[in-house]
């Protein structure tokens, strides 16, 4: 009973922060700011802390696997949420469907990204130090490249060589769009929880899990950041997440619920009945007006 007590007061918290009109219309913007000023971090942070090396638990674990976490979370938080609310199993696979959507899309950035990779770059080869004594190096003291032609990034770096050219982060790609998603996906829990629906332990979990990996990805993006700085790449990589969340949820999604489009979040789940939802509606405004 205590930690059920626990557990509605966090939710309840948390839900009230996303469902925030001003949270939801300013946190693009704060993804933005890590973005520009983050790097500025690397500055001040220990290069010798656990967060310094790329086989750190939580990248190896979680980052490496970002888009899969965050469809098994959110999917099963907008299931529950939708199933339990409707009883349609063809309205809450609309609503999942915007999951599929956005994993389509970043699909065809990682394909796209990988021929723009391969297109610009080269593949280079150090010297052997015997090759480079009876060659020379070239001037200053580094050593000498053997370029290497027809080969892909992938094969370069598996094979330990160099490779240098164009790249744009998709780590930063992947958490600036499951972060924004994750934001928008979550956002209708409060108005949700403000209509008096049905919130039991199991889907306030859910949404807690939610909460909690949409807190893990600021972190792994600020860490990425600041103990990791690859400007201007990680900057291209978070304006095509943001990018593609403002084509999604700002603009395809707003069309409405049609064959072609799954409409937003919340859409034919949250106005059971018009009259119960306006009254409802104005209760809480009431309500928040009078906290404020």
């Amino acid at each position: 009973m205590f930690l059920n007590s626990i557990l509605v007061v966090i939710t309840d918290l948390a839900a009230g922060l996303l469902g925030n009109a001003s949270f939801r219309r300013h946190f693009h913007l704060l993804l933005s700011a890590l973005l520009l000023f983050g790097p500025l971090l690397s500055l001040w942070v220990s290069h010798y802390s656990v967060f310094a090396k790329r086989t750190h638990f939580l990248y190896r674990v979680f980052l490496r696997s970002g888009w899969g976490w965050t469809c098994i979370f959110v999917g099963s938080f907008v299931f529950v949420l939708s199933f339990s609310v409707r009883r349609s199993l063809t309205l809450s696979l609309r609503h999942l469907s915007r999951l599929a959507v956005a994993g389509g899309l970043w699909l065809s950035f990682r394909k796209l990204l990988c021929l723009l990779e391969n297109a610009t770059g080269s593949c280079y080869e150090p010297l052997s130090s015997s090759l480079e004594l009876a060659s020379g190096t070239n001037g200053d003291g580094q050593p000498l490249l053997l370029l290497r032609e027809g080969e892909t990034k992938e094969a370069c770096v598996r094979s330990g060589m160099l490779w240098r050219g164009y790249e744009v982060s998709e780590d930063a790609l992947l958490l600036c769009l499951c972060c924004l998603l994750l934001a928008e996906e979550t956002a209708v829990f409060g108005p949700y929880l403000c209509l008096g629906g049905p919130s039991e332990a199991p889907l306030r979990i859910l949404f807690l899990f939610c909460v909690l990996l949409l807190s893990l990805w600021v972190f792994l993006l600020l860490c990425l950041l600041a103990y990791f700085p690859e400007f201007p790449t990680q900057l291209l990589g978070g304006a095509l997440g943001c990018l593609s969340w403002r084509a999604l949820y700002q603009g395809w999604y707003r069309l409405g619920p049609s064959w072609y489009c799954p409409g937003r979040p919340g859409v034919g789940l949250l106005s059971t009945q018009s009259k119960q939802h306006e009254t409802t509606e104005t209760l809480c405004e009431t309500n928040d007006k009078d906290i404020n």
